[in-house]
């Protein structure tokens, strides 16, 4: 764990085979982070651009598109599970997260089907199957959950879809009879990117409108307590050069979370060596800031619902970019 007094997690979200095999081992042994995610544009740059997977890809030879990559990334998930098993016998988390097919977000019996597939192929315990947060997805959650299936609920931006993401887990672990890893997945820069040209036009504060978002979830989950189940805030690398790199790792350092960042922003972080927690936020100053938003003629509800629509669409034109290539 980063900070064990909170209770904090730092994970990085990034895979890539050359890396697994260097730079990865050394954060870990560093104590500097002790989890990982993908997706399918982490996949697809990994992929697409690293000739470490030419070899493999040569002897997939005959496989249909989405075979070689599950062949690909089935690797390279498994290869990081392993290495990040050690934590995991220590109850020093030790996840690796693989999403499945985002074209299958409007079937739960598709997207179950896949999860499971997935979750036994690899046969690790520590890997958490990446489920975006649509009504299909919340029944896929419990489906999963009650096998004993660790899962990652994500695409969150709004405190509804984590309402509904806790209770599937709470449900699925009823049927399952114990706890099951989890984690809720809230999506912070991309908030920001979507509304501070507006509100510096308007002379409002920028930058804040996607920590103020997800510290509200945030402390939805924390009430929820669902057992195994943590917030994680993910898109946390910054997109404004006059933000320092470890910005949103800073500005939500809060207890019993974890944060999914860059390898950059891991390094800035590590070296900036700060450990007082930022949360909870004073509910006035997100009122206040909200408040600003709603008085320039901004829906923020609209403006969250077009992030997770949009979201969906990058991880779906991403897996079928690598399909495509392969």
């Amino acid at each position: 764990m980063y900070i064990e007094d909170l209770k904090f997690s730092l994970w990085a979200d990034f895979i890539e085979r050359d890396y697994l095999d260097n730079e990865f081992k050394e954060l870990i042994d560093k104590k500097i982070i002790n989890g990982a995610t993908s997706n399918p544009a982490i996949f697809k740059n990994a992929i697409l651009t690293s000739s470490a997977y030419k070899k493999q890809l040569e002897s997939l030879q005959g496989l249909s598109a989405k075979e070689k990559y599950e062949s690909v990334a089935i690797y390279d998930i498994t290869k990081a599970a392993d290495i990040l098993r050690p934590l995991f016998d220590e109850g020093d988390d030790g996840y690796v997260s693989i999403e499945v097919d985002p074209s299958l977000c409007d079937s739960s019996e598709a997207t179950i089907a896949e999860g499971k597939r997935l979750f036994q192929s690899i046969n690790r315990p520590n890997v958490m199957i990446k489920v975006p947060a649509t009504e299909a997805g919340y029944r896929a959650m419990k489906a999963l959950t009650s096998e004993g299936i660790p899962v990652n609920a994500t695409l969150i931006f709004k405190k509804s879809q984590a309402i509904n993401c806790a209770k599937a887990f709470k449900e699925g672990i009823a049927l399952f009879g114990k706890s099951v890893a989890s984690v809720i997945s809230i999506f912070v820069s991309r908030v920001d990117r979507a509304l501070d040209a507006k509100l510096l036009e308007n002379g409002i504060e920028v930058a804040l409108s996607g920590i103020y978002n997800s510290a509200e979830i945030y402390a939805t989950i924390q009430e929820l307590n669902v057992d195994g189940c943590r917030a994680l805030f993910a898109s946390t690398g910054v997109k404004d050069d006059s933000l320092p790199a470890y910005y949103y790792i800073e500005q939500l350092l809060a207890y019993n979370s974890v944060n999914t960042a860059p390898v950059e922003t891991i390094h800035s972080f590590n070296a900036h060596k700060t450990s007082i927690p930022a949360l909870p936020i004073d509910s006035e100053l997100i009122k206040n800031h909200f408040s600003k938003i709603v008085a320039i003629g901004i829906n923020f509800d609209e403006v969250l619902d077009k992030q997770i629509e949009d979201g969906l669409l990058a991880f779906k034109d991403a897996f079928k970019d690598i399909l495509e290539a392969l």
